[in-house]
Parts: C-alpha cells; structure tokens; sequence
C-alpha cells in the first residue's frame, strides 16, 4: 500500500508543476484533463501527508522517551499513543481512498419505479416512493424529468420512468434497486387492517452515446397515442414512442411529451441507460468472478428494505439497519440511510481486497 501511496504522491506533486507552468493552460483539453486527474488524487495525497506527520510525531516522541526526566518521559509516551492513533486512523482512511472507485459514481441517473403486489395499495405505494426520491434529490440540488408515467384513478403509480440529473446522482442513488415493501393500514380499509405491499425500484446510470452506440437497424420504433387515468392528459395524435430493441428484446416507452421529437430523445435516453447497464452487470460478474456484492447487487427480486407505518421504522435487510424515522425518510431524508449503504459497500470491498486466494 505504501508503495502505491508515494506513486501518488508523486504523481500529484508533478502534476502540481506541470498546471504552475501557464504554458499548459494553452492546451484547454490537456489543461482540464491534468485539473481533473489532480483533482482525483488530491485526497490519497493530502491524508497520505497527514500520515507521514503523524509518524514523524511518533518518532519524535520515541526520541523523547530516551530522555533522563521521568516526566519529560511521560509526555513523551501519551504524545507517542496520541500520534499511534492519528496514524491507525489514517491508515484505514487511506485504504478506503485506495478502493478501486465506481466509474460511474458522478453521473446522473434514471430510476424505474413499479407497483408490485398488493393492488391499489401497491400503486399508491410506488407514488409515494417516488414522492420521496424528487424530494430527496431537491436536498441534494439534483434536478428530476419525468420520462414516462402511468398512473391510476386514485393517484398511484403502476410505473413510472424519470431522470435524476447532477454530478454523484448515480452515488447516492445506486443502492435503491430492489423490491421496497410496505406495511400500514390502506385509506379504503375500513376494518383498520393492515396490508403489505410491494414496489420494485431499478436505478440505471445514464449513459452517454459514446458509450452505447445504437445501429439503427437494431431498433423498431413505434408510435401510440399517449393516454392517462380517467381520460386526462389524453393525445390525439401519436406522439407516444415505444422502442424495441431487437437483439435483446429490450423495449423502453416514453409518453410524457406531446412533442413526438421529445418523447424519442428520452426514449433513445432510457434505452441506452438500460443497455449500458446490462452490459455493467455483465462486466462487473466477470470482474468478481461472479461472486455478487453483499450490497446494492441491484437484484430486483430480492426484497431490500420495509417500510412499517404503524411502528413509524424503516428496516434495511442488507445492512440490518432500522431507523425510527420513517415519516422523515418519506419526506426525503435519506442520507443517514445512503451513507450507512455507502460504509457497508466500502467495508464489504475492503474486506474483499485484503482477502488472499486460496
């Protein structure tokens, strides 16, 4: 690890030389691209510093323990403890940094969201869910573009598509994708009996063309007209787009529009997504030997969170965390939630690295 620490550091300490030099400013592209890379390992090198202080302190205070006066040895040894324990933390800090990052971590993301079982309930469920992915993206000054909706009579969602646009979306939303389950009693219960029901919720990351290119003669594109509950938001023309693609059978449909043009471009948006994730799923199966991470696997048929109303608690199954907040976590605050996901997909790859093959 220390070897790879100083190549950082070298690294970045050369970088810092080459962006003093003005001259590189003249090469605008060259220019962004040392900015970004030193940008990237400003943290490893910067607590990489801190390390090597606190190591310097603890030599320091070795020196002293040398010393004749009892007392000047016994500043010396809590010095010593003090600098031992800046250091072990560190350390850990510094394994952390040096996990391979998530590549797609600072893109923006699409987010799929379907009522499951449970009917009415589970549709109104899926609205609710959605409720609370557009205010917890408002807390995190992420933007929200609904793509695609179907809606019921009573203001639930069977499915709905939308994007979640800003730099970390895909950060702070990965770990959403899964069966999201529900307990509390329905408005239309009259005997005050409560129900569970189910959404599934599939987070995508957005991808760009350069990435998934698209032949033309893969997709079948066919135009509907575009309809909503009870008659409303009806299109007389046929604006809605569904396309398929061929080679995977992967179908995407975008509505929302009554500009065919825009409801093409999303859903062009939405299949690329799509694709780009299945081929990351493949890659990342391969990479981990098919061995599947303990979080945020983004299997939707696995059951990761429940909602119970009545206790007002939030339990999530991977990481075996409850909150009693739930009214807050529906109002969008999710963060004490995604950084606990966040520390166990950090601990979990971690462990993972320091593991030695048979």
């Amino acid at each position: 690890m220390f070897t790879k620490l100083a190549q950082v550091r070298e690294r970045y300490l050369a970088l810092r030389r080459q962006l003093e030099d003005g001259s590189v400013y003249a090469d605008p592209a060259l220019a962004a691209r040392l900015l970004k890379e030193q940008k990237e390992l400003q943290p490893v090198a910067e607590t990489y510093a801190l390390w090597e202080r606190a190591r310097a302190d603890l030599d320091a205070a070795a020196e002293l323990q040398k010393d004749p006066d009892p007392d000047m040895r016994a500043m010396a040894d809590e010095e010593r403890r003090a600098a031992g324990a800046r250091m072990a933390a560190l350390e850990q800090q510094l394994k952390l940094l040096l996990l391979p990052r998530d590549r797609d971590d600072d893109k923006s993301v699409i987010v799929e969201i379907r009522s499951g079982v449970g009917g009415e309930e589970a549709a109104l469920f899926a609205a609710d869910l959605f409720r609370m992915y557009s205010m917890y993206a408002e807390r995190r000054h992420f933007s929200v573009e609904v793509m695609n909706e179907n809606r019921t009579e009573l203001g639930g969602v069977r499915e709905i598509s939308f994007a979640v646009e800003g730099r970390g979306a895909w950060a702070r939303f990965k770990f959403e994708s899964g069966t999201h389950r529900v307990q509390r009693v329905p408005d239309t219960e009259s005997q005050g009996r409560i129900q569970t029901s189910a959404a599934t919720v599939a987070v995508l990351p957005e991808a760009e063309e350069v990435e998934i290119d698209l032949n033309p003669a893969d997709l079948q594109i066919d135009t509907f007209r575009s309809g909503g509950a009870g008659g409303q938001h009806v299109n007389k023309t046929e604006s809605a787009i569904r396309i398929t693609h061929l080679p995977t059978g992967t179908v995407v449909e975008c509505q929302d529009e009554r500009s065919q043009h825009k409801n093409k471009d999303r859903a062009m948006k939405l299949l690329r997504s799509r694709l780009y994730q299945r081929e990351r799923e493949k890659q990342d199966a391969l990479r981990a030997g098919l061995r599947r991470d303990q979080v945020g696997s983004g299997d939707r048929s696995g059951r990761i969170r429940t909602y119970n109303f009545p206790q007002g608690r939030l339990t999530d199954h991977r990481i075996g965390l409850t909150l009693y907040k739930l009214e807050q976590v529906m109002n969008g605050d999710l963060d004490e939630l995604v950084d606990a996901l966040t520390a166990a997909d950090q601990a979990e790859k971690l462990k993972a690295s320091q593991e030695v093959p048979n």
